[in-house]
Protein backbone atom coordinates (compact mmCIF):
# COMPACT_ATOMS: atom_id res chain seq x y z
CA UNK A 1 0.00 0.00 0.00
CA UNK A 2 1.53 2.97 -1.38
CA UNK A 3 -0.52 6.27 0.59
CA UNK A 4 -2.10 4.53 3.66
CA UNK A 5 -3.56 8.09 3.89
CA UNK A 6 -4.53 9.14 0.42
CA UNK A 7 -8.14 9.04 1.14
CA UNK A 8 -8.21 11.63 3.67
CA UNK A 9 -6.24 14.47 1.07
CA UNK A 10 -7.41 13.48 -2.37
CA UNK A 11 -10.75 13.87 -3.40
CA UNK A 12 -13.01 10.85 -5.30
CA UNK A 13 -12.56 12.61 -9.18
CA UNK A 14 -15.09 10.72 -11.38
CA UNK A 15 -13.87 10.99 -15.23
CA UNK A 16 -17.99 12.27 -15.89
CA UNK A 17 -19.28 12.08 -19.34
CA UNK A 18 -19.30 14.37 -22.59
CA UNK A 19 -21.61 17.08 -23.03
CA UNK A 20 -25.01 16.70 -23.30
CA UNK A 21 -25.24 18.99 -26.45
CA UNK A 22 -21.97 17.01 -27.61
CA UNK A 23 -23.08 13.26 -27.37
CA UNK A 24 -26.59 12.98 -27.97
CA UNK A 25 -25.68 13.94 -31.73
CA UNK A 26 -23.69 10.40 -31.94
CA UNK A 27 -24.00 6.86 -30.60
CA UNK A 28 -19.98 7.60 -29.43
CA UNK A 29 -19.59 6.23 -26.04
CA UNK A 30 -20.90 9.01 -23.52
CA UNK A 31 -18.20 8.74 -20.68
CA UNK A 32 -15.05 10.01 -21.00
CA UNK A 33 -11.38 9.34 -18.83
CA UNK A 34 -8.84 10.50 -17.03
CA UNK A 35 -5.18 11.07 -17.65
CA UNK A 36 -2.96 8.46 -16.27
CA UNK A 37 -1.69 10.57 -13.85
CA UNK A 38 -5.27 11.46 -12.38
CA UNK A 39 -6.01 7.77 -12.39
CA UNK A 40 -3.41 6.55 -10.72
CA UNK A 41 -4.36 8.98 -7.58
CA UNK A 42 -7.53 7.82 -7.80
CA UNK A 43 -5.89 4.66 -7.01
CA UNK A 44 -4.10 5.42 -4.22
CA UNK A 45 -7.35 5.60 -2.26
CA UNK A 46 -7.81 2.77 -1.61
CA UNK A 47 -7.00 1.92 1.85
CA UNK A 48 -6.14 -1.65 1.50
CA UNK A 49 -8.56 -2.80 4.56
CA UNK A 50 -8.26 -5.55 6.21
CA UNK A 51 -11.25 -7.26 5.58
CA UNK A 52 -11.95 -5.84 1.88
CA UNK A 53 -15.88 -5.78 1.26
CA UNK A 54 -15.47 -4.85 -2.09
CA UNK A 55 -13.83 -8.26 -2.73
CA UNK A 56 -16.72 -9.67 -1.19
CA UNK A 57 -19.24 -7.70 -2.88
CA UNK A 58 -17.99 -8.45 -6.69
CA UNK A 59 -19.36 -11.52 -7.94
CA UNK A 60 -16.46 -12.91 -9.56
CA UNK A 61 -14.61 -12.16 -6.69
CA UNK A 62 -12.03 -9.02 -8.08
CA UNK A 63 -9.45 -8.24 -5.77
CA UNK A 64 -9.44 -4.34 -6.30
CA UNK A 65 -6.67 -3.38 -2.87
CA UNK A 66 -4.53 -5.50 -5.32
CA UNK A 67 -4.75 -4.10 -8.13
CA UNK A 68 -5.16 -0.53 -7.24
CA UNK A 69 -1.83 -0.64 -5.45
CA UNK A 70 -0.69 -1.93 -8.65
CA UNK A 71 -2.05 0.98 -10.56
CA UNK A 72 -1.01 3.49 -7.88
CA UNK A 73 2.53 2.60 -8.42
CA UNK A 74 2.75 2.60 -11.83
CA UNK A 75 3.02 -1.32 -12.59
CA UNK A 76 -0.20 -1.24 -15.18
CA UNK A 77 0.83 -5.06 -16.19
CA UNK A 78 0.99 -6.38 -12.80
CA UNK A 79 -2.49 -4.77 -12.05
CA UNK A 80 -3.93 -6.11 -15.47
CA UNK A 81 -2.70 -9.65 -14.31
CA UNK A 82 -4.48 -9.40 -11.14
CA UNK A 83 -7.46 -8.26 -12.84
CA UNK A 84 -7.65 -10.29 -15.34
CA UNK A 85 -7.04 -13.37 -12.92
CA UNK A 86 -10.69 -13.44 -11.89
CA UNK A 87 -12.55 -11.27 -14.61
CA UNK A 88 -12.63 -12.74 -18.23
CA UNK A 89 -13.50 -8.91 -19.59
CA UNK A 90 -12.92 -6.14 -17.45
CA UNK A 91 -13.96 -4.19 -20.83
CA UNK A 92 -17.29 -5.27 -20.79
CA UNK A 93 -18.00 -4.74 -16.42
CA UNK A 94 -15.26 -1.28 -16.84
CA UNK A 95 -18.41 0.09 -18.69
CA UNK A 96 -21.58 -1.34 -17.71
CA UNK A 97 -20.99 -2.91 -14.13
CA UNK A 98 -23.17 -1.13 -11.17
CA UNK A 99 -20.42 -1.32 -9.47
CA UNK A 100 -21.56 -3.59 -6.79
CA UNK A 101 -17.68 -3.29 -5.15
CA UNK A 102 -18.48 0.69 -4.79
CA UNK A 103 -21.56 0.20 -3.44
CA UNK A 104 -19.48 -1.89 -0.40
CA UNK A 105 -16.13 0.12 -0.47
CA UNK A 106 -15.98 1.55 3.08
CA UNK A 107 -15.04 4.70 2.01
CA UNK A 108 -18.63 4.57 0.66
CA UNK A 109 -19.93 3.50 3.90
CA UNK A 110 -18.13 6.06 6.13
CA UNK A 111 -17.77 9.45 3.92
CA UNK A 112 -19.87 8.24 0.45
CA UNK A 113 -16.64 8.78 -1.66
CA UNK A 114 -15.78 5.47 -2.53
CA UNK A 115 -12.95 4.56 -4.92
CA UNK A 116 -13.32 4.60 -8.41
CA UNK A 117 -12.68 0.85 -8.95
CA UNK A 118 -15.22 0.37 -12.03
CA UNK A 119 -13.30 3.53 -14.05
CA UNK A 120 -10.21 2.22 -12.81
CA UNK A 121 -10.85 -1.63 -14.22
CA UNK A 122 -11.34 0.32 -17.13
CA UNK A 123 -8.95 1.71 -17.47
CA UNK A 124 -6.22 -0.76 -16.64
CA UNK A 125 -7.77 -3.04 -19.46
CA UNK A 126 -7.80 -0.31 -22.02
CA UNK A 127 -4.41 -0.01 -21.28
CA UNK A 128 -3.45 -3.69 -21.21
CA UNK A 129 -4.97 -3.75 -24.82
CA UNK A 130 -2.63 -0.45 -26.11
CA UNK A 131 -0.04 -1.57 -24.89
CA UNK A 132 0.00 -5.40 -26.45
CA UNK A 133 -0.35 -7.19 -22.85
CA UNK A 134 -3.76 -8.62 -24.00
CA UNK A 135 -2.09 -11.51 -26.59
CA UNK A 136 -3.48 -14.97 -27.64
CA UNK A 137 -2.69 -17.70 -25.39
CA UNK A 138 -1.84 -21.86 -26.78
CA UNK A 139 -3.07 -23.82 -24.30
CA UNK A 140 -2.61 -27.95 -24.47
CA UNK A 141 -5.61 -29.73 -25.53
CA UNK A 142 -7.25 -32.43 -23.92
CA UNK A 143 -9.21 -34.37 -26.93
CA UNK A 144 -12.61 -32.98 -25.38
CA UNK A 145 -14.90 -31.02 -27.20
CA UNK A 146 -17.82 -28.51 -25.47
CA UNK A 147 -20.72 -26.58 -27.03
CA UNK A 148 -21.36 -23.35 -25.88
CA UNK A 149 -24.95 -22.40 -26.73
CA UNK A 150 -25.44 -18.30 -26.36
CA UNK A 151 -22.49 -16.09 -26.72
CA UNK A 152 -23.66 -13.41 -24.25
CA UNK A 153 -21.09 -12.62 -21.33
CA UNK A 154 -22.07 -15.96 -19.77
CA UNK A 155 -21.24 -18.15 -23.24
CA UNK A 156 -18.13 -16.41 -23.94
CA UNK A 157 -17.14 -16.37 -20.08
CA UNK A 158 -17.81 -20.24 -20.08
CA UNK A 159 -16.07 -20.42 -23.30
CA UNK A 160 -13.17 -18.80 -22.47
CA UNK A 161 -11.94 -20.44 -18.85
CA UNK A 162 -13.17 -23.83 -21.29
CA UNK A 163 -10.52 -23.38 -23.42
CA UNK A 164 -7.56 -22.32 -21.06
CA UNK A 165 -8.37 -25.59 -19.40
CA UNK A 166 -7.77 -27.67 -22.68
CA UNK A 167 -11.14 -28.26 -24.09
CA UNK A 168 -12.01 -27.38 -28.10
CA UNK A 169 -14.94 -25.53 -27.98
CA UNK A 170 -17.47 -24.35 -30.11
CA UNK A 171 -19.82 -21.20 -29.79
CA UNK A 172 -23.30 -21.57 -31.23
CA UNK A 173 -25.40 -18.37 -31.61
CA UNK A 174 -28.73 -18.03 -33.14
CA UNK A 175 -27.82 -13.94 -33.96
CA UNK A 176 -25.72 -12.71 -36.87
CA UNK A 177 -22.83 -11.36 -34.84
CA UNK A 178 -21.64 -12.52 -31.66
CA UNK A 179 -22.26 -10.79 -28.43
CA UNK A 180 -25.94 -11.75 -27.24
CA UNK A 181 -27.20 -9.64 -24.72
CA UNK A 182 -23.46 -7.02 -25.10
CA UNK A 183 -23.86 -6.74 -29.03
CA UNK A 184 -27.97 -6.13 -28.98
CA UNK A 185 -29.22 -5.01 -25.78
CA UNK A 186 -26.46 -2.24 -24.54
CA UNK A 187 -26.47 0.81 -27.01
CA UNK A 188 -23.58 1.55 -28.36
CA UNK A 189 -23.44 4.66 -26.70
CA UNK A 190 -22.20 2.37 -23.27
CA UNK A 191 -20.59 0.17 -24.91
CA UNK A 192 -19.02 0.60 -28.42
CA UNK A 193 -19.25 -2.78 -30.07
CA UNK A 194 -15.63 -2.58 -31.14
CA UNK A 195 -14.81 -3.52 -27.87
CA UNK A 196 -16.38 -6.62 -28.30
CA UNK A 197 -15.07 -7.44 -32.13
CA UNK A 198 -11.24 -6.71 -30.27
CA UNK A 199 -12.03 -9.61 -27.81
CA UNK A 200 -13.80 -12.24 -30.55
CA UNK A 201 -10.58 -11.91 -31.83
CA UNK A 202 -8.84 -12.82 -29.06
CA UNK A 203 -10.54 -15.38 -28.52
CA UNK A 204 -10.87 -16.95 -32.19
CA UNK A 205 -7.10 -16.35 -31.94
CA UNK A 206 -7.05 -18.96 -29.19
CA UNK A 207 -8.63 -21.55 -31.10
CA UNK A 208 -12.99 -21.20 -29.73
CA UNK A 209 -15.09 -21.15 -32.77
CA UNK A 210 -18.05 -19.20 -33.14
CA UNK A 211 -21.27 -20.43 -35.21
CA UNK A 212 -23.64 -17.34 -35.94
CA UNK A 213 -27.36 -17.69 -37.47
CA UNK A 214 -27.74 -20.78 -36.01
CA UNK A 215 -30.87 -21.92 -33.80
CA UNK A 216 -29.94 -24.57 -31.57
CA UNK A 217 -32.85 -26.90 -30.32
CA UNK A 218 -32.81 -27.82 -25.97
CA UNK A 219 -34.58 -31.06 -27.35
CA UNK A 220 -31.34 -31.63 -30.52
CA UNK A 221 -28.21 -30.43 -28.95
CA UNK A 222 -25.69 -30.76 -31.65
CA UNK A 223 -24.02 -34.61 -31.63
CA UNK A 224 -20.21 -35.14 -31.15
CA UNK A 225 -19.81 -33.16 -28.46
CA UNK A 226 -18.90 -34.26 -24.53
CA UNK A 227 -20.30 -31.77 -22.67
CA UNK A 228 -23.13 -28.53 -23.18
CA UNK A 229 -22.98 -25.50 -21.68
CA UNK A 230 -26.64 -23.53 -22.45
CA UNK A 231 -26.26 -19.78 -21.86
CA UNK A 232 -29.42 -18.57 -24.17
CA UNK A 233 -30.40 -15.70 -21.42
CA UNK A 234 -33.95 -14.44 -20.81
CA UNK A 235 -35.25 -13.74 -24.55
CA UNK A 236 -39.11 -13.35 -23.36
CA UNK A 237 -40.11 -9.66 -22.27
CA UNK A 238 -42.49 -9.21 -19.57
CA UNK A 239 -45.69 -7.99 -21.92
CA UNK A 240 -48.45 -5.59 -20.84
CA UNK A 241 -51.73 -6.83 -22.19
CA UNK A 242 -53.95 -4.32 -21.26
CA UNK A 243 -56.77 -3.03 -23.64
CA UNK A 244 -55.35 -1.33 -26.94
CA UNK A 245 -52.20 -3.67 -26.87
CA UNK A 246 -52.62 -4.29 -30.69
CA UNK A 247 -52.40 -0.38 -31.54
CA UNK A 248 -49.27 0.15 -33.23
CA UNK A 249 -46.72 1.84 -32.40
CA UNK A 250 -46.26 -0.17 -29.55
CA UNK A 251 -42.52 -2.02 -29.01
CA UNK A 252 -40.87 -4.03 -26.18
CA UNK A 253 -37.65 -2.18 -25.52
CA UNK A 254 -35.08 -4.40 -26.71
CA UNK A 255 -36.78 -4.32 -30.10
CA UNK A 256 -35.85 -0.98 -30.70
CA UNK A 257 -32.81 -1.38 -28.93
CA UNK A 258 -31.30 -3.95 -31.18
CA UNK A 259 -32.84 -2.62 -34.15
CA UNK A 260 -30.66 0.32 -33.77
CA UNK A 261 -27.69 -1.16 -32.60
CA UNK A 262 -28.03 -3.18 -36.21
CA UNK A 263 -28.45 0.04 -37.83
CA UNK A 264 -25.37 0.96 -36.60
CA UNK A 265 -23.47 -1.95 -37.78
CA UNK A 266 -24.84 -0.77 -41.55
CA UNK A 267 -27.87 -2.96 -41.73
CA UNK A 268 -30.77 -1.15 -43.53
CA UNK A 269 -34.74 -1.50 -42.81
CA UNK A 270 -37.73 -0.58 -44.54
CA UNK A 271 -39.18 2.21 -43.39
CA UNK A 272 -42.44 0.25 -42.57
CA UNK A 273 -39.89 -2.14 -40.05
CA UNK A 274 -37.78 0.89 -38.99
CA UNK A 275 -38.73 1.72 -34.84
CA UNK A 276 -37.81 4.95 -35.08
CA UNK A 277 -38.47 7.66 -32.47
CA UNK A 278 -37.93 10.97 -35.05
CA UNK A 279 -40.58 13.59 -34.45
CA UNK A 280 -42.60 11.75 -31.96
CA UNK A 281 -44.14 11.93 -28.20
CA UNK A 282 -42.03 8.54 -26.50
CA UNK A 283 -43.56 7.09 -23.52
CA UNK A 284 -40.86 4.64 -21.67
CA UNK A 285 -43.17 1.87 -19.57
CA UNK A 286 -40.25 1.03 -16.93
CA UNK A 287 -37.79 2.90 -14.88
CA UNK A 288 -34.94 0.55 -14.72
CA UNK A 289 -31.61 0.30 -16.34
CA UNK A 290 -33.47 -0.92 -19.53
CA UNK A 291 -35.92 2.02 -19.97
CA UNK A 292 -33.01 4.67 -19.52
CA UNK A 293 -31.35 3.28 -22.20
CA UNK A 294 -34.48 3.37 -24.33
CA UNK A 295 -34.79 7.52 -23.24
CA UNK A 296 -30.84 7.67 -24.72
CA UNK A 297 -32.00 5.63 -27.65
CA UNK A 298 -34.87 8.16 -28.42
CA UNK A 299 -32.96 11.03 -27.80
CA UNK A 300 -30.52 10.49 -30.55
CA UNK A 301 -33.35 9.52 -32.70
CA UNK A 302 -34.87 12.72 -32.64
CA UNK A 303 -37.99 12.11 -30.19
CA UNK A 304 -40.06 15.45 -29.75
CA UNK A 305 -40.42 14.10 -25.49
CA UNK A 306 -39.62 11.29 -23.72
CA UNK A 307 -41.52 10.57 -20.61
CA UNK A 308 -40.64 7.78 -18.12
CA UNK A 309 -43.01 6.14 -15.63
CA UNK A 310 -42.40 3.35 -13.38
CA UNK A 311 -44.95 1.61 -10.86
CA UNK A 312 -42.90 2.17 -7.83
CA UNK A 313 -42.18 4.58 -5.91
CA UNK A 314 -39.94 7.43 -6.37
CA UNK A 315 -36.50 5.69 -4.29
CA UNK A 316 -35.22 8.70 -2.13
CA UNK A 317 -31.79 10.82 -2.89
CA UNK A 318 -28.94 9.48 -1.97
CA UNK A 319 -29.67 7.02 1.43
CA UNK A 320 -32.58 4.74 2.13
CA UNK A 321 -32.66 3.66 5.24
CA UNK A 322 -34.65 0.55 4.26
CA UNK A 323 -31.96 -0.84 2.40
CA UNK A 324 -28.65 -0.24 4.37
CA UNK A 325 -25.33 -2.06 3.77
CA UNK A 326 -25.12 -4.85 2.66
CA UNK A 327 -28.20 -4.66 0.89
CA UNK A 328 -28.33 -2.95 -2.53
CA UNK A 329 -29.28 0.63 -1.63
CA UNK A 330 -32.48 1.53 -3.28
CA UNK A 331 -31.67 4.65 -4.05
CA UNK A 332 -32.80 7.29 -7.49
CA UNK A 333 -30.66 6.77 -10.51
CA UNK A 334 -29.55 9.47 -12.72
CA UNK A 335 -28.13 8.28 -15.76
CA UNK A 336 -26.57 9.55 -18.50
CA UNK A 337 -29.62 9.24 -20.40
CA UNK A 338 -31.83 11.37 -17.86
CA UNK A 339 -29.31 14.23 -17.68
CA UNK A 340 -29.99 14.30 -21.24
CA UNK A 341 -33.74 15.30 -20.81
CA UNK A 342 -37.26 13.63 -20.69
CA UNK A 343 -39.69 13.66 -17.54
CA UNK A 344 -39.59 10.74 -14.81
CA UNK A 345 -42.86 9.69 -12.93
CA UNK A 346 -43.42 7.34 -10.64
CA UNK A 347 -46.66 5.54 -8.90
CA UNK A 348 -48.45 4.80 -12.07
CA UNK A 349 -50.15 1.84 -13.26
CA UNK A 350 -50.99 1.66 -16.76
CA UNK A 351 -54.66 0.99 -17.69
CA UNK A 352 -55.45 0.85 -21.09
CA UNK A 353 -53.42 2.34 -24.48
CA UNK A 354 -55.71 4.74 -26.74
CA UNK A 355 -55.74 4.44 -30.39
CA UNK A 356 -56.29 6.54 -33.40
CA UNK A 357 -56.87 5.16 -36.83
CA UNK A 358 -55.37 2.15 -35.46
CA UNK A 359 -51.78 3.60 -33.55
CA UNK A 360 -51.23 4.18 -29.83
CA UNK A 361 -51.81 7.97 -29.47
CA UNK A 362 -51.54 7.80 -25.77
CA UNK A 363 -51.68 5.74 -22.77
CA UNK A 364 -54.13 6.17 -19.39
CA UNK A 365 -52.71 5.65 -16.33
CA UNK A 366 -53.86 5.75 -12.55
CA UNK A 367 -51.84 6.71 -9.57
CA UNK A 368 -51.36 3.92 -7.20
CA UNK A 369 -50.17 3.75 -3.77
CA UNK A 370 -48.11 1.74 -1.86
CA UNK A 371 -48.71 0.56 1.54
CA UNK A 372 -47.18 -1.17 4.51
CA UNK A 373 -47.00 -4.84 3.84
CA UNK A 374 -47.70 -7.20 7.14
CA UNK A 375 -45.30 -8.16 9.72
CA UNK A 376 -43.02 -6.21 7.56
CA UNK A 377 -43.74 -8.26 4.44
CA UNK A 378 -43.58 -7.15 0.77
CA UNK A 379 -45.90 -3.97 0.35
CA UNK A 380 -49.19 -3.08 -0.90
CA UNK A 381 -49.88 -1.98 -4.24
CA UNK A 382 -53.65 0.35 -3.76
CA UNK A 383 -54.91 1.90 -6.78
CA UNK A 384 -56.72 5.58 -5.97
CA UNK A 385 -59.03 6.11 -9.01
CA UNK A 386 -57.14 9.10 -9.95
CA UNK A 387 -56.23 8.62 -13.84
CA UNK A 388 -55.41 10.71 -16.91
CA UNK A 389 -53.86 10.47 -20.42
CA UNK A 390 -50.01 10.68 -21.41
CA UNK A 391 -49.74 11.73 -24.83
CA UNK A 392 -47.58 9.18 -26.92
CA UNK A 393 -46.83 8.38 -30.91
CA UNK A 394 -44.35 5.54 -29.31
CA UNK A 395 -44.75 3.32 -26.62
CA UNK A 396 -41.60 1.38 -25.24
CA UNK A 397 -42.17 -1.67 -23.02
CA UNK A 398 -38.73 -1.92 -20.43
CA UNK A 399 -40.80 -4.49 -17.76
CA UNK A 400 -38.42 -6.72 -17.04
CA UNK A 401 -38.20 -10.26 -18.83
CA UNK A 402 -39.23 -13.79 -17.82
CA UNK A 403 -37.15 -16.70 -16.75
CA UNK A 404 -36.83 -19.88 -18.76
CA UNK A 405 -38.60 -22.71 -17.58
CA UNK A 406 -35.91 -25.65 -18.56
CA UNK A 407 -37.09 -29.23 -18.76
CA UNK A 408 -34.94 -31.84 -16.65
CA UNK A 409 -31.47 -31.47 -18.35
CA UNK A 410 -29.02 -34.69 -19.04
CA UNK A 411 -25.79 -35.22 -16.92
CA UNK A 412 -23.67 -33.38 -19.48
CA UNK A 413 -25.64 -30.03 -20.13
CA UNK A 414 -25.10 -27.14 -17.61
CA UNK A 415 -26.60 -23.65 -17.53
CA UNK A 416 -25.27 -20.39 -17.04
CA UNK A 417 -26.32 -17.01 -16.88
CA UNK A 418 -29.93 -15.38 -17.17
CA UNK A 419 -31.17 -18.66 -18.29
CA UNK A 420 -30.30 -20.05 -15.02
CA UNK A 421 -30.91 -17.60 -12.59
CA UNK A 422 -33.71 -14.96 -14.60
CA UNK A 423 -32.72 -11.54 -15.79
CA UNK A 424 -29.47 -10.22 -13.85
CA UNK A 425 -26.44 -8.08 -13.91
CA UNK A 426 -23.30 -8.79 -17.02
CA UNK A 427 -21.10 -9.24 -13.82
CA UNK A 428 -23.10 -12.00 -12.51
CA UNK A 429 -23.26 -13.50 -16.03
CA UNK A 430 -19.63 -13.80 -16.14
CA UNK A 431 -19.33 -15.33 -13.15
CA UNK A 432 -21.60 -17.83 -14.13
CA UNK A 433 -19.87 -18.35 -17.18
CA UNK A 434 -17.20 -19.50 -15.24
CA UNK A 435 -18.67 -20.88 -12.58
CA UNK A 436 -20.43 -23.70 -15.06
CA UNK A 437 -16.98 -23.77 -16.89
CA UNK A 438 -15.63 -25.31 -13.61
CA UNK A 439 -18.94 -27.72 -13.00
CA UNK A 440 -18.10 -28.91 -16.66
CA UNK A 441 -14.77 -29.95 -15.99
CA UNK A 442 -15.24 -31.04 -12.99
CA UNK A 443 -17.90 -33.54 -14.55
CA UNK A 444 -15.47 -34.39 -17.55
CA UNK A 445 -13.09 -35.74 -15.30
CA UNK A 446 -15.02 -37.93 -13.77
CA UNK A 447 -16.43 -39.66 -16.62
Amino acid sequence: MGNPKAFMTIPRQEAGYRPVHDRIADYGEVEQTLNRSDRMLQASRCMDCGVPFCNWACPLGNRPPEFQDALFKGEWKKAYQILSDTNDFPEFTGRVCPALCEKSCVLKLCIDSPVTIREDECAIIEVAFREGYVVPGRYARNGKRVAVIGSGPAGLAAANRLNRMGYDVTVFEKLEYVGGLLRFGIPNFKLNKSIIDRRIEIMEAEGIKFNTSVEVDIDSLPEDFDAYCLCTGTPQARDLKIPGRDLKGIYFAMEMLAQQNRVLAGQVFDPEERICAKGKRVLVIGGGDTGSDCIGTAHRQGAVSVTQIEIMPKPPVGYNPATPWPQWPVVLKTSSSHEEGGERRWCLSSTRFVGDCGKVCAVEVEEVEWLPGECGGRPVMKPTGKTELIEADMVLLAMGFLKPELPQLPPNVFAAGDVATGASLVVRCIAGGREAAQAIDAYLRRI
